[in-house]
């Protein structure tokens, strides 16, 4: 398997840059792991979008096209996921 290159939306940048440094680790080092063995968990609706829990609260959404992984958004909370997720619906 070919390594595959990771990069961070604005959104995710923004979003990364609010949180204190132990979270944002947790972050990174999700995106590290998903880089390593893609794909994971698919959201429903037909969207083209992946999701990983970094937290039991906190939630990674990216999507993986060819070599590069990009995280689209670092959710802290699971508040803040619902309230992306259901604007879907």
């Amino acid at each position: 398997m070919k390594p595959v290159k990771i990069s961070f939306s604005k959104h995710a940048e923004d979003e990364l840059d609010r949180m204190d440094a132990p979270l944002r680790r947790v972050f990174l080092k999700h995106a590290e792991k998903i880089a390593a063995m893609p794909p994971r968990r698919h959201l429903r609706f037909g969207l083209p979008f992946n999701v990983e829990d970094a937290t039991r609260q906190a939630r990674l959404v990216y999507e993986i096209k060819g070599g590069n992984l990009t995280v689209l958004h670092c959710f802290s909370s699971h508040k803040d996921y619902e309230k992306w997720y259901q604007s879907f619906k």
